[in-house]
């Protein structure tokens, strides 16, 4: 049996994939008790993605959490990654290692400044065999669209990884296989903090000439970050697979490309907003959705000072968001020494 937690735009839409198996039912966790009537009612989310239709017959929505991971066996993470811990922290630590877990999350736990997969090893003692990653490029709004798209499923275990693709995959779904769960991982959360950048720059009335060489700038940064950090996060088995990644590929450069350029990225939105004026509580109020990429910089900037590693564009992005220092000052200040 699946279960799912998180009631996001993300969430909602990866329940509709999920639906697409006509004879499949599943369990799903909703944070918000008082959008459960209306969306058993309607069969949309209230909240989020109303355009999605669920198929609520075939879906057993509750506000427990304890329940819906007793009752599945596979359990797809969707809650922002800012409060994942907060959401797990009171589940029996018996009944969470006796499931396997899909994190669908592209963010840093705050708390412990560590990716999902890293996370649930470390503070929840499940092994890694029992993870799986699933990354895009991909925007709720268009999964839940029915347009085409592409996932990357990632894990250590090629026989759950298998299980996994076949549960998303549909006419719209495509899928492929990795092993590298840390490096894909990662390339997702900093591709959030690179949006921002981009936002930011169109924002401040940039074009889209210096964009383009901001966002070739960033995949060089990510790239630099992930064979420096290869060694020190997530489980050292992934090694031989980081010397064959292949940063081009949609895994890696697909993710940061949509994330940095599309109308639905929210990270490109929140700088977006930033650079045109908006304090930083006033724009994630008007969003009304999370951008991981906020919590992500704080984590990546720790890890890029522990390391003493060269990454212009994350300290720029850490500069405005936490040192409150000017958008318009340190973006012009990055963007003269980019190469």
């Amino acid at each position: 049996m699946i279960g799912l937690l998180g009631s996001g735009s993300w969430a909602t839409a990866i329940v509709k994939i999920l639906l697409e198996k006509k004879d499949r039912k599943i369990n799903w966790w909703v944070r918000e008790e008082e959008a459960i009537p209306t969306l058993l009612e309607e069969k949309h989310n209230p909240l989020y993605l109303s355009e999605a239709y669920i198929d609520t017959s075939r879906t057993n929505i509750s506000s427990d959490i304890n329940e819906v991971i007793r009752k599945s066996d596979d359990i797809y993470i969707v809650i922002p990654s800012a409060f994942i811990h907060r959401a797990l922290k009171d589940v029996s630590p018996i009944l969470l290692q006796s499931k396997r877990y899909i994190s669908a999350v592209k963010g840093i736990v705050p708390e412990f400044t560590a990716i999902i997969t890293e996370y649930l090893r470390e503070q929840m003692n499940i092994d890694y065999s029992q993870m799986c990653i699933i990354s895009g490029p991909s925007h709720a709004e268009e999964a839940a669209r029915q347009k085409l798209t592409y996932l990357t499923v990632a894990s250590t275990n090629k026989d759950f990884a298998e299980q996994v693709r076949r549960q998303i995959s549909c006419q719209y779904i495509k899928t492929t296989y990795s092993t590298d769960m840390t490096g894909i991982e990662c390339a997702a959360v900093l591709k959030n903090i690179y949006a921002i950048a981009a936002g930011l720059c169109r924002g401040l009335g940039y074009g889209d000439n210096i964009i383009a060489v901001l966002i070739s700038n960033a995949l060089q940064e990510m790239t630099d970050f992930m064979q420096t950090i290869s060694p020190i996060i997530g489980d050292g088995d992934f090694n031989a697979d980081a010397r064959l990644r292949q940063f081009e590929s949609f895994a890696y450069l697909g993710d940061l490309l949509v994330t940095s350029y599309s109308q639905f990225s929210r990270n490109r939105t929140f700088g977006n907003m930033l650079g045109y004026g908006y304090s930083i509580k006033a724009a994630q109020l008007e969003m009304k959705m999370v951008a991981e990429g906020y919590y992500a910089v704080d984590g990546i900037e720790k890890i890029r000072r522990q390391q003493q590693l060269h990454m212009p564009i994350v300290e720029a992005v850490y500069a405005i968001l936490y040192a409150k220092k000017s958008p318009a000052k340190i973006m012009k200040r990055l963007l003269e020494n980019l190469h």
